[in-house]
């Protein structure tokens, strides 16, 4: 048997990608016969909704999730926080920027639970089980989450778009709308996790000035401190845990 030579690799390889992308856009209309699909129970005075308009509208709400993942949860704080730890290090692709976003993303997952814990209890199921309409879903869905961000929103930043949004003084927190909130929970997150990032940044800071300090009192100006200040550095970090100290730090600033 011949073995297979370079160009007829790239052959093979393209010709299984064109199988594919005919695969895929003639799988539809294959099971056109037999597949439909399903209708989002979306509905208005005049009736449902046509079945084009429910899936843009599905559509349009999955385009948001990215936006509402990183902006409406706890994502912002870790990401930056996690993001200073290793400048602060110095070690500038390591961690790499897939494992921070991953720590960061699972532990938003775990910050996040009670908050989906309580939408799913309170808003999910009674939706599914027909004891609640769309409407009163949405709210009750809305509720957990307005809380949660309440509860981490700094009181001049809700009242800077609370003014920017011309709207009267609030009695109470219901007062305030959603769109009011988002914004003044984005700022007041960049805000503390910047904080953080600082206090996490001057230890080694420290550890920088006193290495420098040492090089140009011996005369070893050529060379760079850097590369004598991180294995310090990454001991530190080390002896003291570092990730275990972060982890619960960051996760204790979300506790109410």
């Amino acid at each position: 048997m011949k073995p297979v030579t370079a160009y007829q690799g790239r052959f093979l390889a393209r010709a299984m990608c064109l199988f594919v992308v005919l695969a895929i856009l003639l799988l539809p209309q294959a099971a056109h016969a037999q597949l439909q699909i399903p209708q989002i129970p979306f509905t208005s005075e005049r009736g449902t909704i046509a079945a084009s308009l429910q899936l843009l509208a599905l559509i349009t709400i999955l385009s948001l999730a990215p936006a509402i993942l990183v902006m409406m949860t706890s994502f912002t704080r870790l990401i930056i926080v996690l993001s200073f730890v290793r400048h602060a290090i110095g070690t500038q692709s390591m961690p790499p920027n897939q494992v921070l976003v991953g720590l960061a993303l699972f532990l938003t997952f775990f910050i996040m639970a009670p908050v989906a814990q309580r939408i799913n209890k309170d808003a999910i199921q009674p939706y599914i089980a027909g004891q609640k309409d769309q409407i009163t879903a949405f709210h009750a869905a809305e509720q957990p989450l307005r809380s949660f961000m309440l509860r981490q929103t700094r009181q001049k930043d809700l009242g800077l778009f609370v003014h920017l949004a011309k709207l009267s003084r609030p009695r109470t927190i219901n007062d305030i709308p959603t769109y009011v909130i988002i914004p003044s929970f984005i700022i007041s997150e960049l805000k503390t996790a910047f904080q953080m990032g600082f206090m996490i940044f001057l230890p080694f800071l420290v550890i920088d000035m006193v290495v420098s300090s040492i090089l140009m009192s011996m005369g070893m100006m050529m060379l760079p401190p850097i590369m004598i200040s991180l294995p310090f550095k990454l001991i530190l970090f080390v002896l003291v845990d570092g990730w275990h100290l972060l982890a619960r730090g960051l996760v204790q600033s979300f506790v109410p």
